[in-house]
């Protein structure tokens, strides 16, 4: 909140009752001469709202800090650490994931709700809640995306596929405004063509350096019977971790034809490291 809107929102603790008026004061400034007063109606505002503060509760006017832009080059700096942190202390978390499938040649959709755990590092797990929709797009869609998945996790490297410098040359784009986040803009160009690598763009909140997203088209596809993917994926902090909360895809298969899904992923339950070792004996 800047200091105006702070001191604007002061007046609406000053007031008794509803249709006042609010008679304004003589105000003068530093030579002694009086500055025409400011005059504030609130008219439409409920009698309850606007009951006077206690005198023994004194109001307090926070202002909180704002963090000084980071630097392109620290901002990716920043991202590369926070990799790597998490990877470390990331002990376990539940979701729940949503994902819709739509085959628009085929006229067939689903949607399919699960519960989702993974412990580090190698256990990922899916519980199916509810699922509605088409059964060719169950069982040829969405159940072979959650077995890659799984596959995935299982037993390739995090490390091969990562966003960071070791996999991915980073060209600065500059600023731009995401989903009212300042974010720093980088074009990324894998520097080997391996699946799970991708060449697009990344965009990192300008003040923290956390991954806001990413999106582009893999550079490899996983399979024979899929070509031209292409993605915009979606991340949140989460307590101390940036995680993904959505990610749409469109892909061309050779069977089907276009392929269009959305995953969603909501209610966290992070567990860090250090909440998982019981406490020592007091001393």
């Amino acid at each position: 909140m800047n200091k105006a809107l702070a001191l604007v929102l002061g007046f609406f603790l000053c007031i008794g009752a509803a249709n006042a008026q609010v008679r304004p004061l003589p105000v003068s400034d530093s030579s002694g001469s009086q500055v025409q007063p400011l005059e504030l109606s609130f008219d439409s505002l409920p009698a309850a709202d606007l009951k006077p503060p206690s005198s023994s509760a004194p109001v307090a006017l926070v202002v909180p800090p704002v963090l000084p832009r980071m630097a392109p080059e620290l901002a990716l700096e920043a991202v590369r650490g926070r990799a790597v942190v998490q990877a470390a202390r990331l002990a376990s978390y539940s979701a729940t994931t949503v994902i819709h499938a739509q085959l628009p040649d085929m006229s067939q959709q689903g949607e399919f709700e699960l519960q989702k755990q993974y412990s580090s590092p190698r256990t990922l797990a899916f519980k199916a809640v509810s699922f509605t929709g088409d059964n060719f797009v169950k069982s040829n869609v969405i159940v072979r995306l959650l077995q890659a998945e799984v596959d995935h996790v299982q037993k390739d490297d995090p490390a091969q596929s990562a966003i960071t410098p070791a996999n991915y040359h980073f060209s600065y784009k500059g600023t731009a405004q995401l989903d009212g986040r300042q974010v720093h803009v980088y074009q990324v160009k894998p520097h080997h063509k391996r699946a799970g690598l991708f060449k697009g763009h990344v965009y990192l909140d300008a003040y923290t350096g956390s991954m806001v997203r990413a999106e582009g088209r893999m550079v490899k596809s996983p399979s024979f019977f899929v070509k031209k993917i292409e993605f915009v994926q979606d991340y949140a902090d989460i307590s101390d971790f940036t995680l993904p909360v959505h990610i749409h895809s469109e892909a061309k298969a050779r069977l089907v034809g276009r392929t269009i899904v959305d995953v969603y992923d909501r209610d966290y339950q992070p567990v860090a490291v250090d909440d998982t070792k019981s406490p020592g004996p007091a001393l």
